[in-house]
């Protein structure tokens, strides 16, 4: 008589469906980070009532409480730069698309000088500028 050997079941782990769900994982964080755009400068924006907002920023031009000037082209990541060299910056980024806005973020704090410079150049050029402020929670 032929005695038949059992199959014997294998202790294994397939980690096939376990990379799967780490792709998964690792394509939603890169997905989630790329959508947010963090603001890596801190401002305190004055109050307004306003609750207008524009969508076509070409630049945005950041001053902090200390005075140092940021700028971004759109929703890129702010870089610092000189005063002296804030005009001619403006004026490149304006040159390739002139229809778009230009924003103002100014920290509450900073002296009102440093926010009429930038006032000025958008008017010596008669750029559309926009200043930025936050929402009022008292009604």
């Amino acid at each position: 008589m032929a005695l038949k050997k059992r199959l014997k079941a294998e202790a294994g782990f397939s980690m096939s469906s376990m990379t799967d769900i780490i792709f998964l994982l690792l394509l939603f964080f890169i997905m989630a980070s790329t959508m947010s755009s963090p603001n890596d400068i801190k401002l305190n924006l004055p109050q307004s009532k306003a609750t207008t907002s524009t969508r076509s920023v070409v630049a945005k031009v950041s001053i902090d409480n200390t005075g140092r000037y940021f700028i971004a082209e759109g929703n890129a990541r702010p870089e610092q730069i000189a005063p002296e060299m804030l005009e001619s910056y403006i004026m490149n980024l304006v040159a390739r698309d002139s229809t778009t806005y230009i924003a103002l973020h100014a920290d509450q704090e900073i002296a009102y000088k440093e926010v009429v410079r930038v006032l000025d150049i958008a008017n010596q050029h008669q750029l559309k500028l926009v200043i930025a402020t936050k929402a009022s929670t008292s009604k």
